[in-house]
């Protein structure tokens, strides 16, 4: 297989054309980087009615994949007239994410690209069994695509943590930049940095006597201090001040009101796996990627976007 990097769309299993088809492109072509498409398919049904009937499920099974592989060839095709290198397969398996772990392990992935369905009348949105395995636990970034709208990204927005506490997760800081402003220079887009302080965790942990005297002081020192380090990462990596933004309020509904304020494309956030089985990802970020009004882009630790 060869060695050259590459972008991976998971197309859905629907034969529809979704965002994350244009998105796919417009990266493809930012990046100059070949496109490879996958779509999975998979029917209970059809698996159990072939146990009786193996002659007709093998027909009515080569049948389907045949005419979706034949719709995917011409999107690939469409995509090529814009001078993507695109090549695409369909795969009739039961478990998609360890075929994507098949993949990952066979060709040089940058990024991984994908639909995650959105229900515009309540503005959320939510995500499938796979896309939770993804952010999860795949060893490439995931970008998670929302909207239709600017295929190349026009605004990015890194999300960072200043109160991380150790120094691998410090560093973890440095990644997310660099893969926000890896993105936003490749699609010729504004970065933007943000970091939210929580003042509502400084309340909520200060009690007994005095506890508001206390809480003040305690919020105004950490208040400062968050925004000495916030300045520091940000002139560290040379985002100008008018790009810079330092607010105060609970995280999720700060970053989404930012991000529709300032018409943002993509969010580049961290995801951190941490132990147990009811803390798959971390909290904000697990809220975020449910009420962000943009697509996601999730890094984890040790993650980089590839040039």
């Amino acid at each position: 297989m060869s060695q050259t990097q590459r972008l991976l769309l998971i197309a859905p299993s629907t034969m529809k054309h979704t965002p994350a088809f244009d998105r796919a492109a417009a990266l493809a072509q930012a990046m100059h980087l070949p496109l490879h498409i996958v779509a999975f398919d998979y029917s209970q049904a059809l698996a159990v009615a072939g146990l009786f009937a193996p002659e007709q499920f093998s027909l009515a099974r080569d049948g389907y994949l045949q005419t979706h592989r034949q719709w995917l060839a011409d999107q690939a095709g469409l995509m090529s007239k814009h001078g993507v290198e695109v090549t695409s397969e369909v795969v009739w398996v039961q478990d998609p994410y360890a075929e994507i772990l098949n993949f990952i392990n066979e060709m040089p992935l940058t990024l991984i690209i994908k639909d995650a369905h959105e229900e515009s009348a309540l503005k959320r949105v939510f995500f499938t069994p796979l896309d939770w395995q993804l952010l999860r636990d795949c060893p490439v970034p995931v970008h998670l695509v929302t909207t239709p709208l600017n295929p190349r990204p026009r605004h990015v927005l890194a999300i960072i943590d200043v109160m991380r506490d150790e120094d691998q997760d410090r560093v973890f800081n440095d990644h997310i930049i660099d893969a926000a402003a890896k993105l936003a220079a490749i699609c010729d887009a504004d970065l933007d940095l943000l970091h939210v302080y929580d003042w509502t965790v400084v309340y909520a942990q200060d009690m007994g006597f005095g506890a508001l005297q206390l809480a003040n002081g305690v919020y105004e020192m950490l208040g400062t201090a968050q925004q000495e380090a916030f300045a520091a990462i940000a002139e560290r990596h040379g985002v100008p001040v008018q790009h810079r933004f330092f607010r105060e309020g609970a995280p999720v509904p700060s970053i989404c009101e930012f991000a529709a304020e300032h018409r943002t494309d993509v969010i580049v956030m961290g995801t951190v796996q941490h132990k147990g089985l009811s803390k798959l990802l971390g909290t904000t970020a697990e809220h975020l990627l449910h009420q962000a009004p943009c697509s996601v882009l999730a890094i984890k630790p040790r993650q980089m976007l590839q040039s």
